[in-house]
Protein backbone atom coordinates (compact mmCIF):
# COMPACT_ATOMS: atom_id res chain seq x y z
CA UNK A 1 0.00 0.00 0.00
CA UNK A 2 1.47 3.39 -0.95
CA UNK A 3 2.03 6.19 1.51
CA UNK A 4 -0.20 9.21 0.85
CA UNK A 5 0.63 12.86 1.39
CA UNK A 6 -0.89 15.96 -0.04
CA UNK A 7 0.91 18.33 -2.37
CA UNK A 8 0.83 21.04 0.33
CA UNK A 9 2.48 18.70 2.85
CA UNK A 10 5.11 17.74 0.33
CA UNK A 11 6.11 21.32 -0.42
CA UNK A 12 6.33 22.31 3.24
CA UNK A 13 8.16 19.25 4.44
CA UNK A 14 10.35 18.80 1.39
CA UNK A 15 10.24 14.99 1.32
CA UNK A 16 7.92 12.02 1.31
CA UNK A 17 7.83 10.71 4.89
CA UNK A 18 5.69 8.38 6.95
CA UNK A 19 4.89 11.13 9.43
CA UNK A 20 3.51 13.34 6.66
CA UNK A 21 1.42 10.47 5.32
CA UNK A 22 0.00 9.86 8.75
CA UNK A 23 -0.78 13.57 9.16
CA UNK A 24 -2.57 13.52 5.82
CA UNK A 25 -4.75 10.61 6.88
CA UNK A 26 -5.66 12.37 10.13
CA UNK A 27 -6.53 15.57 8.25
CA UNK A 28 -8.86 13.72 5.90
CA UNK A 29 -10.52 11.96 8.83
CA UNK A 30 -11.17 15.36 10.40
CA UNK A 31 -13.07 16.58 7.35
CA UNK A 32 -10.41 17.62 4.84
CA UNK A 33 -10.81 16.94 1.12
CA UNK A 34 -11.84 13.40 0.23
CA UNK A 35 -9.59 11.47 -2.16
CA UNK A 36 -12.08 12.10 -4.97
CA UNK A 37 -11.25 15.80 -4.75
CA UNK A 38 -7.63 15.18 -5.70
CA UNK A 39 -5.81 13.28 -8.41
CA UNK A 40 -3.58 10.34 -7.61
CA UNK A 41 0.08 10.55 -8.56
CA UNK A 42 2.27 7.53 -7.94
CA UNK A 43 5.94 7.96 -7.12
CA UNK A 44 8.98 5.76 -6.74
CA UNK A 45 12.59 6.64 -6.10
CA UNK A 46 13.59 3.31 -7.70
CA UNK A 47 15.02 4.29 -11.10
CA UNK A 48 15.08 0.72 -12.39
CA UNK A 49 12.82 -1.31 -14.63
CA UNK A 50 11.19 -2.78 -11.52
CA UNK A 51 10.48 0.70 -10.17
CA UNK A 52 9.12 1.81 -13.52
CA UNK A 53 6.83 -1.21 -13.76
CA UNK A 54 5.53 -0.60 -10.24
CA UNK A 55 4.34 2.84 -11.36
CA UNK A 56 2.96 1.54 -14.66
CA UNK A 57 0.93 -1.11 -12.81
CA UNK A 58 -1.01 1.65 -11.04
CA UNK A 59 -1.98 3.67 -14.12
CA UNK A 60 -2.36 1.25 -17.02
CA UNK A 61 -6.04 0.31 -16.68
CA UNK A 62 -7.18 2.40 -19.65
CA UNK A 63 -4.32 1.32 -21.91
CA UNK A 64 -6.14 -1.34 -23.90
CA UNK A 65 -5.92 -2.52 -27.49
CA UNK A 66 -3.16 -1.11 -29.67
CA UNK A 67 -1.00 1.10 -27.46
CA UNK A 68 1.36 3.82 -28.64
CA UNK A 69 4.24 4.74 -26.33
CA UNK A 70 4.97 8.39 -27.04
CA UNK A 71 8.63 9.17 -26.43
CA UNK A 72 10.94 12.02 -27.22
CA UNK A 73 13.62 9.76 -28.68
CA UNK A 74 16.17 12.56 -28.94
CA UNK A 75 18.87 13.67 -31.32
CA UNK A 76 21.58 11.12 -32.19
CA UNK A 77 24.00 10.59 -29.29
CA UNK A 78 22.15 13.07 -27.07
CA UNK A 79 24.11 13.25 -23.80
CA UNK A 80 21.18 13.13 -21.34
CA UNK A 81 18.84 10.58 -22.91
CA UNK A 82 17.07 8.10 -20.66
CA UNK A 83 18.84 4.73 -20.43
CA UNK A 84 17.50 2.52 -23.19
CA UNK A 85 16.91 -0.27 -20.65
CA UNK A 86 14.26 1.86 -18.93
CA UNK A 87 12.36 2.02 -22.21
CA UNK A 88 13.00 -1.51 -23.44
CA UNK A 89 12.01 -3.04 -20.10
CA UNK A 90 8.65 -1.25 -20.09
CA UNK A 91 7.74 -1.76 -23.74
CA UNK A 92 8.24 -5.52 -23.43
CA UNK A 93 5.49 -5.63 -20.79
CA UNK A 94 2.87 -3.84 -22.92
CA UNK A 95 1.36 -6.28 -25.42
CA UNK A 96 0.79 -4.90 -28.89
CA UNK A 97 2.67 -1.70 -28.18
CA UNK A 98 4.85 0.42 -30.44
CA UNK A 99 7.00 3.45 -29.79
CA UNK A 100 5.54 6.42 -31.65
CA UNK A 101 7.21 9.63 -32.76
CA UNK A 102 6.77 12.41 -35.31
CA UNK A 103 9.22 14.19 -37.53
CA UNK A 104 10.44 17.60 -36.43
CA UNK A 105 10.18 21.04 -38.03
CA UNK A 106 13.73 22.25 -37.47
CA UNK A 107 16.67 21.03 -39.55
CA UNK A 108 18.58 17.84 -38.79
CA UNK A 109 18.23 14.09 -39.20
CA UNK A 110 14.84 13.92 -37.49
CA UNK A 111 13.21 16.24 -40.03
CA UNK A 112 12.66 13.52 -42.65
CA UNK A 113 11.37 10.01 -42.09
CA UNK A 114 14.30 8.18 -43.69
CA UNK A 115 17.03 9.93 -41.69
CA UNK A 116 14.82 9.96 -38.61
CA UNK A 117 14.84 6.16 -38.70
CA UNK A 118 18.63 6.25 -38.79
CA UNK A 119 18.66 8.49 -35.71
CA UNK A 120 16.34 6.05 -33.93
CA UNK A 121 18.70 3.16 -34.63
CA UNK A 122 21.67 5.23 -33.46
CA UNK A 123 19.95 5.84 -30.12
CA UNK A 124 19.15 2.14 -29.66
CA UNK A 125 15.50 2.00 -30.71
CA UNK A 126 15.80 -1.27 -32.62
CA UNK A 127 14.10 -3.61 -30.12
CA UNK A 128 10.46 -3.00 -31.11
CA UNK A 129 8.35 -1.35 -33.81
CA UNK A 130 8.81 2.42 -34.03
CA UNK A 131 6.01 4.19 -35.86
CA UNK A 132 6.80 7.63 -37.28
CA UNK A 133 3.26 8.90 -37.11
CA UNK A 134 3.47 11.46 -39.91
CA UNK A 135 5.34 9.26 -42.39
CA UNK A 136 2.14 9.18 -44.49
CA UNK A 137 0.84 12.65 -43.77
CA UNK A 138 -1.50 14.38 -41.35
CA UNK A 139 -4.85 13.90 -39.68
CA UNK A 140 -6.79 16.73 -38.06
CA UNK A 141 -8.03 16.49 -34.48
CA UNK A 142 -10.52 19.04 -33.14
CA UNK A 143 -9.66 21.03 -30.04
CA UNK A 144 -13.03 20.69 -28.38
CA UNK A 145 -15.17 23.00 -26.29
CA UNK A 146 -13.18 26.19 -26.65
CA UNK A 147 -15.97 28.70 -27.28
CA UNK A 148 -17.47 28.14 -23.84
CA UNK A 149 -14.60 29.91 -22.08
CA UNK A 150 -14.73 33.59 -21.17
CA UNK A 151 -11.83 35.99 -21.29
CA UNK A 152 -9.95 36.06 -18.03
CA UNK A 153 -10.19 39.29 -16.03
CA UNK A 154 -6.49 39.44 -15.13
CA UNK A 155 -3.39 38.00 -16.78
CA UNK A 156 -1.81 34.79 -15.51
CA UNK A 157 1.36 35.52 -17.44
CA UNK A 158 1.81 38.04 -20.18
CA UNK A 159 -1.12 38.89 -22.45
CA UNK A 160 -4.27 39.74 -20.48
CA UNK A 161 -6.46 39.39 -23.58
CA UNK A 162 -6.00 35.62 -23.94
CA UNK A 163 -9.23 33.67 -24.12
CA UNK A 164 -8.51 29.94 -23.63
CA UNK A 165 -8.71 28.21 -26.96
CA UNK A 166 -8.47 31.31 -29.08
CA UNK A 167 -5.44 30.08 -31.03
CA UNK A 168 -6.34 26.60 -32.29
CA UNK A 169 -9.61 24.96 -33.24
CA UNK A 170 -7.86 21.86 -34.60
CA UNK A 171 -4.38 20.35 -34.61
CA UNK A 172 -2.63 18.37 -37.33
CA UNK A 173 -1.17 15.16 -35.92
CA UNK A 174 0.63 12.33 -37.64
CA UNK A 175 -2.06 10.34 -39.44
CA UNK A 176 -0.95 7.03 -37.90
CA UNK A 177 -2.02 8.30 -34.45
CA UNK A 178 -5.58 7.39 -35.40
CA UNK A 179 -4.51 3.74 -35.65
CA UNK A 180 -3.99 3.55 -31.88
CA UNK A 181 -6.57 2.77 -29.20
CA UNK A 182 -4.52 4.17 -26.31
CA UNK A 183 -1.48 6.31 -25.61
CA UNK A 184 1.16 6.12 -22.89
CA UNK A 185 2.94 9.46 -22.69
CA UNK A 186 6.38 8.40 -21.44
CA UNK A 187 8.43 11.50 -20.75
CA UNK A 188 11.95 12.44 -19.74
CA UNK A 189 11.25 15.53 -17.62
CA UNK A 190 13.84 18.28 -18.19
CA UNK A 191 14.23 21.94 -19.09
CA UNK A 192 13.42 23.38 -22.49
CA UNK A 193 14.67 26.44 -24.35
CA UNK A 194 11.20 27.66 -25.42
CA UNK A 195 8.71 25.99 -23.08
CA UNK A 196 10.75 26.40 -19.89
CA UNK A 197 10.39 22.71 -19.17
CA UNK A 198 9.49 19.64 -21.17
CA UNK A 199 7.03 17.35 -19.41
CA UNK A 200 4.09 15.19 -20.42
CA UNK A 201 2.18 18.07 -22.00
CA UNK A 202 4.97 19.06 -24.35
CA UNK A 203 5.70 15.42 -25.20
CA UNK A 204 2.16 14.82 -26.44
CA UNK A 205 1.36 18.32 -27.74
CA UNK A 206 4.45 19.04 -29.84
CA UNK A 207 5.48 15.40 -30.10
CA UNK A 208 2.25 14.19 -31.74
CA UNK A 209 1.94 17.25 -34.00
CA UNK A 210 3.01 16.43 -37.53
CA UNK A 211 6.47 17.60 -38.48
CA UNK A 212 5.48 20.32 -40.92
CA UNK A 213 1.81 21.24 -40.55
CA UNK A 214 1.13 20.49 -36.89
CA UNK A 215 4.33 21.89 -35.47
CA UNK A 216 3.85 25.07 -37.50
CA UNK A 217 0.41 25.39 -35.91
CA UNK A 218 1.89 25.02 -32.43
CA UNK A 219 4.72 27.49 -33.01
CA UNK A 220 2.50 29.97 -34.81
CA UNK A 221 3.45 32.63 -37.35
CA UNK A 222 7.04 33.73 -36.93
CA UNK A 223 7.74 31.12 -34.22
CA UNK A 224 6.00 32.96 -31.42
CA UNK A 225 7.54 32.71 -27.98
CA UNK A 226 6.39 33.38 -24.45
CA UNK A 227 2.81 32.87 -23.29
CA UNK A 228 1.31 32.66 -26.78
CA UNK A 229 3.50 29.69 -27.66
CA UNK A 230 2.67 27.97 -24.37
CA UNK A 231 -1.04 28.57 -24.90
CA UNK A 232 -0.91 27.16 -28.44
CA UNK A 233 1.03 24.16 -27.16
CA UNK A 234 -1.49 23.50 -24.40
CA UNK A 235 -4.41 23.72 -26.83
CA UNK A 236 -2.69 21.22 -29.13
CA UNK A 237 -2.23 18.88 -26.19
CA UNK A 238 -5.91 19.17 -25.36
CA UNK A 239 -6.75 17.97 -28.86
CA UNK A 240 -4.75 14.76 -28.36
CA UNK A 241 -6.11 14.19 -24.85
CA UNK A 242 -9.69 14.74 -26.04
CA UNK A 243 -9.11 12.17 -28.78
CA UNK A 244 -7.98 9.39 -26.41
CA UNK A 245 -10.34 10.20 -23.56
CA UNK A 246 -9.85 7.73 -20.71
CA UNK A 247 -7.32 5.72 -22.74
CA UNK A 248 -4.26 7.82 -21.97
CA UNK A 249 -1.78 7.78 -19.09
CA UNK A 250 1.41 9.61 -18.18
CA UNK A 251 4.83 8.73 -16.80
CA UNK A 252 7.47 11.37 -16.00
CA UNK A 253 11.01 10.12 -15.39
CA UNK A 254 13.03 12.61 -13.34
CA UNK A 255 16.64 11.70 -14.00
CA UNK A 256 19.43 13.28 -16.07
CA UNK A 257 17.55 16.56 -15.51
CA UNK A 258 19.30 19.20 -17.59
CA UNK A 259 18.14 22.72 -18.24
CA UNK A 260 18.15 21.72 -21.93
CA UNK A 261 15.93 19.42 -23.96
CA UNK A 262 17.03 16.15 -25.57
CA UNK A 263 16.70 17.92 -28.93
CA UNK A 264 20.05 19.59 -28.13
CA UNK A 265 23.04 17.46 -29.12
CA UNK A 266 25.21 19.65 -26.87
CA UNK A 267 22.72 19.88 -24.00
CA UNK A 268 24.11 21.13 -20.71
CA UNK A 269 25.14 18.52 -18.17
CA UNK A 270 22.64 17.94 -15.34
CA UNK A 271 23.36 19.79 -12.10
CA UNK A 272 20.57 18.09 -10.16
CA UNK A 273 20.51 14.66 -8.56
CA UNK A 274 18.12 12.09 -10.00
CA UNK A 275 14.74 12.10 -8.24
CA UNK A 276 12.51 9.22 -9.35
CA UNK A 277 9.52 8.24 -11.48
CA UNK A 278 5.99 9.68 -11.41
CA UNK A 279 2.83 8.28 -12.99
CA UNK A 280 -0.78 9.37 -13.23
CA UNK A 281 -3.84 9.36 -15.45
CA UNK A 282 -4.07 13.13 -14.90
CA UNK A 283 -1.70 15.21 -17.02
CA UNK A 284 -1.91 18.34 -14.89
CA UNK A 285 -1.37 16.46 -11.63
CA UNK A 286 1.70 14.63 -12.90
CA UNK A 287 3.15 17.90 -14.24
CA UNK A 288 2.49 19.68 -10.94
CA UNK A 289 4.09 16.84 -8.98
CA UNK A 290 7.20 16.92 -11.18
CA UNK A 291 7.52 20.69 -10.74
CA UNK A 292 7.08 20.38 -6.98
CA UNK A 293 9.77 17.70 -6.75
CA UNK A 294 12.21 19.85 -8.73
CA UNK A 295 11.50 22.95 -6.64
CA UNK A 296 11.95 20.91 -3.43
CA UNK A 297 15.54 20.03 -4.37
CA UNK A 298 18.42 21.90 -2.67
CA UNK A 299 18.88 25.39 -4.05
CA UNK A 300 22.29 24.70 -5.53
CA UNK A 301 20.91 21.75 -7.50
CA UNK A 302 17.64 23.22 -8.68
CA UNK A 303 19.07 26.60 -9.70
CA UNK A 304 19.73 25.98 -13.42
CA UNK A 305 16.49 24.14 -14.16
CA UNK A 306 14.32 26.55 -12.15
CA UNK A 307 16.00 29.51 -13.84
CA UNK A 308 15.19 28.00 -17.24
CA UNK A 309 11.57 27.36 -16.25
CA UNK A 310 10.99 30.83 -14.87
CA UNK A 311 12.90 32.76 -17.54
CA UNK A 312 10.53 31.29 -20.16
CA UNK A 313 7.39 31.62 -18.05
CA UNK A 314 7.14 27.82 -18.18
CA UNK A 315 4.61 27.55 -15.36
CA UNK A 316 2.09 29.13 -17.72
CA UNK A 317 1.71 25.63 -19.18
CA UNK A 318 0.23 24.57 -15.86
CA UNK A 319 -2.01 27.64 -15.59
CA UNK A 320 -3.36 27.18 -19.11
CA UNK A 321 -4.06 23.48 -18.56
CA UNK A 322 -6.05 24.43 -15.50
CA UNK A 323 -8.01 27.04 -17.45
CA UNK A 324 -8.81 24.45 -20.12
CA UNK A 325 -9.97 21.97 -17.46
CA UNK A 326 -7.41 19.40 -18.56
CA UNK A 327 -6.76 18.02 -15.08
CA UNK A 328 -6.30 18.72 -11.41
CA UNK A 329 -3.40 20.60 -9.77
CA UNK A 330 -4.41 19.15 -6.39
CA UNK A 331 -3.01 15.68 -5.97
CA UNK A 332 -2.03 12.99 -3.51
CA UNK A 333 1.51 11.73 -3.91
CA UNK A 334 1.53 7.99 -3.27
CA UNK A 335 4.99 6.58 -2.71
CA UNK A 336 5.43 2.99 -3.85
Amino acid sequence: MGQRITRRQFIWRGAVALAAAAAGRVARAAGALAPTDTAEVFFTRDLSVDGLLSVYARIHQGLVGKVGIKLHTGEPHGPNLLPIELIKGLQAQIPGSSIVECNVLYGGPRQRTETHREALRTNGFDFCPVDILDADGDAMLPVQGMKAFLRRPTPLFGDASYAPGEHLREIAVGSHLLDYDALLVYTHFKGHAMAGYGGSLKNLAVGCASGQTGKRQVHGPGWETGPVFLERMTEAGKGVIDHFGSHIAYINVLMNISEDCDCFVDAAAPTMDDIGILGSTDVLAVEQAAIDLVYAMPEGQQRDVVARIESRGGLHQRETMERLKMGNRRYELIEL
